[in-house]
């Protein structure tokens, strides 16, 4: 059975207290798979991209009005990514500790930026998104490729479990398709090639060395592209798969990995569903791509649709505990659903 084959969080969290967050998910997904809390309500440096100022070896970031820019020497922005990090991880291990998970072999995730979204969204010198200049594109790849299979060991020497990697890549389906815009009109962003993306992906991957999953809750992904790459799963919002989505994904379970499905909504709905109605959502998905039901134990894994950082903290609670209930429904009996 493959690690991503259960319940998880996307990452993000709500609010900016990283105990009172690492305890909740450490309770709600200890028996199944937490993840290492982000806080993007804390500003500068908690952000997906600025997350990347503590993970990046050898490059550092500073602030801009649309965002982050690759300057040449560490300051404040990466210094207060490096704290605000250390500060989520202490919290983690606390309550890992607290809930005596240390040395259980329970896996947890630790997320990042992707390659293709983190250059497509940080600013060379000259205000261009660094995805346009090959050069930088690849040193941002290797460094960030290199700072986060560090992050991952020294994570996992703390908890002493394994730990694996998720590579937030919101902009990947843009980015492919050529839609990313240029800093004016004159300036268009070229679409990054195909073999480039998946080079890219799978710098990440190897040098990680570990199962790693790649998350999008975009709309028109590249399947083709993480079809070819060495990624082991993929998570994605299930509201945004269109018909021919579902044979992509029928094809990537087929190769042995996993589809991470994200059924519980990521914003509290006027009506709390039961767990019964979410697992109905997988069990529908899988149905319609033609899939035995056993396919739910092992290939399938359930999540929110997206992250959680603007939901509230009750709804936050409320779906990550879906999610396991119905991971753990699915993976006792997928045919009674």
């Amino acid at each position: 059975m493959s690690v991503f084959a259960t319940a998880t969080g996307i990452g993000s969290w709500p609010g900016t207290a990283a105990r009172p967050a690492a305890e909740v998910i450490v309770g709600e997904l200890g028996s199944a798979m937490a993840h290492l809390v982000e806080l993007p309500a804390r500003g500068v440096g908690a952000d997906i991209v600025g997350r990347a100022g503590a993970l990046l070896v050898d490059i550092a970031l500073d602030t801009v009005p649309r965002g982050y820019r690759l300057t040449a020497r560490p300051g404040a922005v990466t210094r207060r990514s490096a704290s605000l990090l250390a500060e989520d991880i202490d919290a983690l291990e606390e309550a890992w500790e607290v809930a005596g998970l240390r040395g259980s072999g329970r896996p947890v995730k630790v997320q990042a930026p992707g390659p293709i979204t983190l250059a497509a969204e940080l600013e060379l010198p000259n205000g261009h998104r660094a995805i346009t200049d090959q050069g930088a594109f690849n040193d941002i790849a290797a460094s960030l490729a290199e700072g986060v299979a560090a992050h991952r060991a020294s994570v996992s020497r703390r908890l002493d479990t394994p730990v694996v990697v998720q590579f937030d890549e919101p902009s990947l389906p843009a980015a492919v398709a050529g839609h990313l815009t240029g800093v004016t009109s004159l300036s268009p962003v070229a679409a990054v090639e195909e073999s480039v993306a998946i080079t890219m992906l799978d710098l990440c991957a190897s040098a990680v060395g570990v199962d790693v999953v790649v998350h999008s809750c975009a709309s028109s992904i590249p399947w083709n592209i993480l079809q070819r790459s060495i990624i082991s799963a993929v998570s994605v919002d299930a509201g945004t798969l269109a018909a021919a989505d579902l044979d992509a994904v029928g094809e990537f379970v087929e190769s042995g990995r996993v589809v991470m499905l994200g059924v519980v909504p990521s914003i509290a709905p006027a009506r709390r569903p039961a767990a019964e109605e979410v697992a109905s959502s997988a069990v529908t998905i899988t149905d319609r791509i033609g899939f035995n039901r056993s396919v739910l134990r092992d290939r399938i894994g359930i999540v929110p649709a997206c992250g959680l950082a603007g939901a509230t903290p009750q709804w936050a609670r409320t779906a990550i505990e879906l999610a396991r209930r119905v991971a753990e429904g699915l993976a006792d009996d997928p045919e009674a659903i």
